[in-house]
């Protein structure tokens, strides 16, 4: 499967409701609704497990719709926020802060441009 990235550096395509779209797999819908629900101490629902990656054409994840940082990334015309030359700003730093896995993937992508 090949490696999306999100623009605030998530890997997408290990992401669960990705997982769940791109094999229409209503189990894992509901497993990752019921998961999310808890961790976050939010209501979702198995339905609103759908997205075909942050960047990409094709249904988002409700929260992805209303991202910040993807919004940015997308008006400013990069791949994600490792290609912006105010990398990493202090909207990416509060979410990079609590997901050093971002952090990881966007500083591998900046070292290699």
């Amino acid at each position: 499967m090949e490696k999306i990235v999100a623009a605030c550096g998530l890997v997408c395509s290990g992401c669960f409701a990705y997982k769940a779209t791109i094999k229409n797999d209503d189990v894992l819908r509901a497993k990752t609704a019921e998961f999310w629900s808890t961790i976050y101490g939010a209501n979702i629902k198995t339905e609103d497990i759908n997205c075909a990656g942050c960047l990409t054409d094709g249904i988002k994840f409700n929260h992805c719709l209303e991202c910040e940082i993807r919004k940015c990334c997308l008006e400013k015309g990069y791949e994600n926020c490792a290609y912006c030359p105010d990398y990493s700003c202090e909207m990416l730093d509060g979410l990079l802060t609590n997901i050093a896995e971002a952090r990881i993937v966007l500083d591998e992508i900046k070292a290699s441009l």
